[in-house]
């Protein structure tokens, strides 16, 4: 225990505690506990009861009988009262580095239900309990059905950013009220949904391929402490998101082609799937892949750092009742380092998208990645990299509220608290 107080307050990391680094580890500590002290003491009353502590850890989804809540006091409280006050939490805490507040907050979960189109982020943490119980399928089923529920609500401003990512250009004025009525003019209502399918039917195989590797990448990369980092949670995830978009690619491409194709052009996925291989062979399947996996990295790493930033923030200035930041916080919090993390990646994607689509699109030359960084640039300017980003940010806030409401009624329906 000494060594881990002597590692957590040694920041400059020279081997020496100095008395600056160990006041501020102290404060820093305190803080983190006196959140946690608040976030246990259910009724404000300042002390600990072992009805809190069971009711607390119920929400965290590990549940103990109040036998074991009152072990767990005894072992805290100093004068026999069987309450815990703050004085006894700090001087027992103190020196007892609870060094991730996570571990007692777990309303931070970076949540699976936020789904924009773009499934980048790190996936979802689950407790051991929750493994166990089998809470943990239930909690990515009302998630996928969240996410097919939200990607068909927002399918045509989805498919407005792929017409214009693949055929806006200085030349093509294509805005978001022209990509409309040349859409409904080309192939009526109906086509607005174009790809829709694709993308509903990959959110199961991915979600399951990115769960499962982000599992075994954890393993290997935990610290003997059995503690996750926000490091290697962004290494675990970036892996795992690059494990199932290898794994899916291929339908990322279908979905592409289907969004620029013209009305009768495919009867569907299967014929689609059918006509590029036969035309242009498997290796058709993998066009953008480059860009598309150098595209997770910036994602998720600037998701990761600014949901992190923001949570630090809102913890520090605005949990003073409760550890607690409610449903509109999170969401908040969560929609915001998304878009952050596609403002980053959006060049890429676009040449991602270019690349998918470049065979279908006639007298088109085949470009490489770089090729067509340099050419959008010389023809467009960095503007023409951000094509399509209007129809992309305007989607974000229906997919959320979309995604968010399913889950939660799909939660209710599974019998998940």
């Amino acid at each position: 225990s000494q060594q881990k107080i002597f590692k957590a307050g040694d920041t400059n990391q020279d081997g020496q505690l100095d008395f600056e680094e160990f006041m501020r580890y102290l404060k820093d500590h305190e803080k983190k506990m006196k959140l946690a002290f608040k976030s246990l003491d259910k009724n404000n009353d300042g002390k600990i009861e072992a009805s809190e502590v069971v009711q607390s850890l119920k929400i965290l989804g590990i549940s103990i009988s109040e036998k074991q809540a009152e072990k767990i006091l005894q072992s805290i409280d100093a004068d026999g009262t069987m309450t815990v006050d703050w004085n006894e939490w700090r001087d027992h805490f103190m020196f007892n580095p609870a060094t991730d507040i996570e571990e007692i907050i777990r309303y931070w979960k970076h949540s699976t239900v936020l789904d924009i189109g773009d499934s980048l982020t790190v996936p979802d943490e689950f407790t051991e309990e929750e493994k166990k119980t089998g809470q943990w399928w239930k909690q990515l089923l009302a998630g996928g059905v969240a996410g097919a529920v939200s990607r068909t609500g927002t399918a045509p401003l989805d498919r407005l950013k792929v017409m214009m990512q693949v055929h806006g250009s200085k030349s093509n004025k294509m805005n978001i009220a022209s990509g409309f009525k040349q859409m409904l003019k080309e192939g009526g209502v109906r086509s607005l949904w174009r790809g829709n399918g694709v993308n509903v039917v990959k959110i199961a195989p991915e979600t399951a391929i990115k769960f499962w590797a982000y599992e075994q990448y954890k393993k290997i990369l935990t610290k003997d402490d059995g503690k996750l980092g926000t490091v290697e949670r962004f290494v675990s995830g970036s892996l795992a998101g690059a494990t199932a978009q290898t794994s899916i690619y291929p339908m990322e491409v279908l979905k592409t082609r289907l969004a620029v194709g013209k009305t009768g052009q495919y009867s569907g996925m299967f014929d689609c799937a059918k006509k590029i291989l036969k035309r242009e062979g498997v290796k058709a399947f993998y066009k953008g892949y480059i860009p598309n996996i150098l595209g997770i990295i910036p994602y998720a790493g600037i998701d990761l750092a600014v949901y992190e930033l923001l949570k630090s923030t809102w913890l520090e200035n605005y949990a003073s009742s409760s550890a607690n930041p409610g449903v509109f916080v999170l969401l908040g919090c969560g929609t915001v380092s998304s878009t952050c993390g596609q403002l980053a990646s959006y060049p890429l994607a676009l040449i991602r998208t270019r690349m998918q689509a470049q065979a279908s699109v006639e007298g088109a030359p085949q470009l490489s990645m770089a090729g067509l960084f340099q050419r959008i640039i010389a023809v467009e300017g960095i503007r023409g990299l951000y094509r399509g980003i209007a129809p992309n940010f305007m989607k974000v806030l229906p997919a959320v509220s979309i995604s968010y409401v399913v889950y939660e009624k799909m939660k209710q329906n599974l019998g998940i608290a």
